[in-house]
């Protein structure tokens, strides 16, 4: 693709992507400390943290970059989001450290309650986090190679179980290790994260399909043709 307008929008859309995946990353690390239960059509009673719900974008994210921008601009991404987070949560500890004024509608103890994260916990899901994406955009272009760019929905999901079932345990592992959850709900926890993320990556196979679609027919690229967001 040698149009350089069509390369400056093309770098205009990973910008975004890279910030919407940015920013769903740090949504989940400020959320996780309320749970709550789903049982969709009576099938299964899921117990999960708030912070899983915007999680799994983040895998659709790196899956779209690496499909049309490559494996170095996704990973680039995930290293970019570990930085963000650890700087978002120095910011609320900074915050959580300083004393509210008398009048202040939140006081120290509910602020602490609702943003005092546990540095433990946090870097349980950093860690977890870490492995997993890296992990995930490992497998997506092992597939990716294998079958010459066809097949997006064996590359999409083979990536996304396994790098999720690894975040899942890791991330439990850690907390009930270093007793911030009790291992009493080691094996709901696992289950119940694993198996909802397993559902929104089936869910999320259509949307990436119609992602690579439309940039395909943008950017006139062809299966497994990626955009190059480097001057020649």
């Amino acid at each position: 693709m040698n149009d350089p307008k069509k390369k400056s929008e093309a770098l205009i859309i990973y910008l975004i992507l890279a910030s919407m995946f940015i920013a769903a990353l740090v949504v989940s690390n400020l959320i996780f400390q309320k749970f709550f239960s789903w049982n969709p059509f009576g099938w299964f009673n899921f117990e999960l943290s708030v912070g899983i719900l915007p999680y799994p974008i983040t895998f659709l994210i790196t899956d779209v970059i690496s499909e049309i921008y490559g494996k170095k601009k996704a990973n680039e991404v995930v290293v970019a989001g570990i930085f963000a987070s650890f700087f978002s949560m120095g910011i609320v500890l900074i915050a959580n450290y300083t004393s509210a004024i008398p009048g202040s509608p939140i006081n120290n103890e509910l602020f602490t309650k609702v943003f005092g994260l546990s540095p433990i916990a946090v870097l349980a899901s950093m860690l977890a986090y870490l492995f997993a994406q890296f992990i995930d955009i490992r497998i997506y272009h092992f597939w990716k190679r294998k079958t010459a760019g066809k097949h997006l929905w064996l590359r999409n999901n083979f990536s996304t179980f396994s790098s999720q079932f690894i975040d899942t345990f890791t991330v439990i592992l850690l907390l009930c290790s270093f007793e911030v959850l009790p291992w009493s709900l080691f094996g709901t926890l696992l289950l119940s994260g694993f198996l909802f993320k397993v559902l929104i990556a089936l869910f999320d196979t259509p949307i990436l399909y119609l992602a690579v679609f439309m940039f395909r027919k943008r950017f006139g690229l062809k299966i497994g043709e990626e955009i190059s967001l480097v001057s020649t």
